[in-house]
């Protein structure tokens, strides 16, 4: 009798475990999905830095909703001139030495680290949302969340969420050493202060005209990628040639809707350096091999590990 009482206390004690874990990573999505929410409906400024290996950028962001419709503007604060705003779906960038010009799109992608925008119940099956603590930033107190691949082949985010607005008060990409590649930190904000009235004249300004991206269209390749990560798939794939060359590049390209990357395949005359080359600046990883008369090269968002062998498993005669 006294063993069965102990089993199941042992299995009571899994199940209440089990239970509070995944109450607690349901809390956290639900915390991650108010803080999407709130950066695309709420009236808001936030003056912060960006900051990676190649030094801290100073800038400052205003967002309202105006008649149903997003207005939004990011400004470089320190050096040259540079200003980025939003009207609608419409995105002009004006930058110094170049003439104004404006592209579809549904949010600035200078401005807010893109995890921001995501989709996360699409990432629940491949992440882990995990609950840290409280602590302040800016003055303001913030829940603490990490996100973190399940299968160890991405980077990871730490994410601060103001506990009021629910607004990102500080954003951390790390790698897979726990070392921090870029960081966003606001300094200051507001919300539902004199944005509104210094925004409200963008609903009526002229604007650059929408610069026409040509279509490219899609291709059957006949190679195939035999490894990726969990939760990774195919977005588009193409064949166009390279420029001043004239050789066609055939490309693929992966998200799993936070990270993305391409596999670009080429025919190559020069066979004499056969170097694997591996490059990596931040968050961007280049690969790149060599296989007899063919060039690979992996270009995206992944650890040089996980470039690698998604390289390596390039498998050419057969379709997806």
């Amino acid at each position: 009798m006294k063993q069965l009482w102990c089993a199941l206390s042992i299995v009571t004690s899994c199940l209440l475990f089990t239970a509070s874990a995944s109450a607690k990573e349901n809390s956290s999505e639900a915390l991650l999905q108010k803080m999407n929410q709130a950066s695309q409906s709420l009236n808001y400024e936030l003056s912060f830095i960006s900051v990676n290996k190649q030094g801290i950028v100073s800038q400052r962001y205003r967002h309202i909703r105006l008649n149903n419709n997003t207005l939004a503007q990011l400004l470089q604060m320190d050096g040259p001139l540079r200003e980025v705003v939003q009207r609608g779906d419409e995105i002009s960038y004006f930058e110094p030495g170049l003439e104004p010009f404006t592209l579809n799109g549904d949010y600035i992608v200078d401005s807010l680290p893109s995890i921001v925008y995501t989709n996360f119940n699409q990432l629940a099956p491949y992440y882990d949302f995990i609950p840290v603590g409280r602590t302040r930033i800016a003055d303001r107190l913030c829940d603490v969340l990490r996100i973190v691949a399940r299968d160890g082949t991405r980077y990871s985010y730490i994410v601060w969420v103001d506990t009021e607005t629910k607004l990102p008060l500080r954003v951390d990409l790390l790698d897979r050493d726990g070392e921090t590649l870029e960081q966003f930190r606001v300094v200051s904000f507001s919300v539902d202060g004199e944005s509104t009235a210094a925004m409200a004249n963008l609903e009526k300004a002229s604007l650059p005209p929408v610069f026409s991206v040509p279509d490219i269209a899609s291709a059957n390749l006949t190679w195939n990628v035999s490894w990726l990560p969990e939760g990774f798939k195919e977005i588009s794939s193409s064949r166009r040639p390279l420029p001043s060359v004239g050789i066609p590049i055939e490309s693929r390209l992966f998200s799993d809707g936070l990270f993305s990357f391409s596999v670009n395949v080429n025919e190559i005359t020069d066979t004499a350096n056969n170097a694997e080359q591996l490059i990596r600046s931040g968050r961007r990883t280049i690969n790149t091999q060599h296989r007899d008369k063919t060039e690979i090269t992996i270009v995206g968002e992944l650890p040089p590990q996980t470039a690698k062998r998604i390289a390596d498993g390039i498998k050419f005669g057969t379709a997806p």
